[in-house]
């Protein structure tokens, strides 16, 4: 067997306008313009893009027209490009078929599933066998082992034999908590040296069956959570004897993510907003995004609503975006002790009220102050609904002037 080498990349989500800015599209496609300069300087034999080359089943004309234009310049350097479905980009039915199609009969690409025996191959070097993506676990189950039957793998016993999905495996330390495993190990057939993986925008190489799985991770940040995961590709080296041996090829064109978490429990919205603006500009950078993360539990009376977030987003000048998530709950009395309260028979109403609001009051001010403001509270009911203005006046003066 001749040693060759290939290009593993995947979950590029061209045309991706994420933020609704037109830049950040921008960036998508630069990413993969700097994957298509880097595969061209390695000179391997071919690619493979395991799903999700666009972040919707149909992208637009200029998203389009660029990936066209990076694909034109792979084979005028005689690097095939083969593909398979991925969870984004696949068929949105059965009558449109997928765009990848027609990238395929433009003899750009080479979309594995849709070629007999869903295979490529190269002389004397490899089998290339692919799957389509079939969106959720159920689904998997039923239609990949009919697909398979239709298609039978046939990996070649004096070649390497390489195996292209996009789905995430039923396996530990793979899948993130948030993500359904689609595909059980089961499924998928032995006697493959490399598994070239997608979905999991997150790197991961280690053993299975008899060969290797290698999710090669995204190349741009389709969340802020994804801001601390160096963005590449593989380019992976086949010896003679079949092994193959992943490197990171590391891209330098995505933006930078900044993530600021604090959790800002006990504190008012108002110091809330004091202390992120503060954060925000000690984190301005040129072009960068900042994600602030404002966790934590607000004081009994506060609400979500008071935090002032258009203050937080125009706090860094230098940068592309400030883009909070404000994670804050709500203090609430709990159902529990609102019970104890009120269905209580040997209570008036007016005693209830008091218990309710010194439950409210105390976690902030202490109990001694807290019965002070359900005192008050309660003493303005009676003017309010009276209409005694100059009464309701002299008791909130009161109430705020009092040691």
């Amino acid at each position: 067997m001749k040693p060759f080498s290939f290009v593993h990349v995947s979950d590029l989500h061209l045309g991706y306008t994420q933020y609704g800015l037109e830049v950040r599209r921008q960036d998508f496609d630069s990413a993969f313009s700097e994957v298509v300069d880097k595969t061209l300087e390695l000179k391997p034999d071919f690619m493979i893009i395991a799903g999700d080359l666009f972040h919707q089943a149909r992208p637009s004309n200029h998203t389009l027209e660029n990936t066209v234009r990076s694909f034109k310049r792979l084979k005028d350097a005689h690097i095939p490009v083969l593909t398979v479905d991925g969870s984004h980009a696949s068929a949105p039915n059965t009558l449109t078929s997928t765009i990848l199609y027609p990238l395929d009969s433009a003899g750009l690409i080479f979309h594995l599933p849709r070629h007999r025996g869903s295979c490529w191959s190269k002389p004397d070097c490899c089998y290339v066998y692919g799957i389509p993506n079939y969106h959720n676990r159920p689904k998997t189950i039923e239609a990949l082992p009919r697909f398979m039957e239709e298609n039978p793998p046939t990996p070649q016993p004096n070649l390497a034999n390489i195996f292209v999905f996009h789905g995430a495996l039923d396996l530990p330390n793979v899948k993130p908590s948030y993500m359904e495993a689609e595909i059980p190990p089961e499924l998928l057939p032995d006697g493959f040296c490399y598994y070239a993986a997608g979905h999991i925008h997150d790197r991961y190489t280690g053993r299975f069956k008899s060969g290797i799985l290698v999710y090669s991770g995204c190349t741009e940040s389709s969340g802020y959570d994804e801001g601390k995961i160096t963005k590449g590709f593989y380019h992976v080296q086949v010896n003679e004897k079949g092994q193959p041996a992943p490197e990171l090829i590391e891209l330098y064109t995505p933006r930078r993510f900044i993530s600021l978490e604090y959790d800002y429990t006990g504190l008012s919205p108002a110091k809330i907003t004091e202390m992120a603006v503060q954060m925000v500009k000690e984190a301005d950078e040129a072009e960068v995004i900042i994600v602030p993360i404002i966790c934590g539990t607000l004081p009994t009376e506060a609400s979500r609503a008071e935090l002032d977030v258009p203050k937080i987003c125009s706090a860094a000048p230098k940068a592309l975006l400030v883009h909070p998530i404000v994670q804050l709950r709500e203090t609430v009395v709990s159902d529990e002790v609102v019970r104890s309260i009120f269905e209580g028979e040997f209570k008036d109403l007016k005693t209830k009220a008091f218990d309710y609001f010194v439950q409210i009051f105390s976690d902030r001010y202490g109990q001694t102050e807290a019965k002070r403001i359900a005192h008050g509270a309660l003493s303005l009911i009676e003017p309010l609904a009276q209409k005694q203005d100059a009464k309701v006046k002299q008791i909130i003066e009161e109430l705020t002037h009092e040691n």
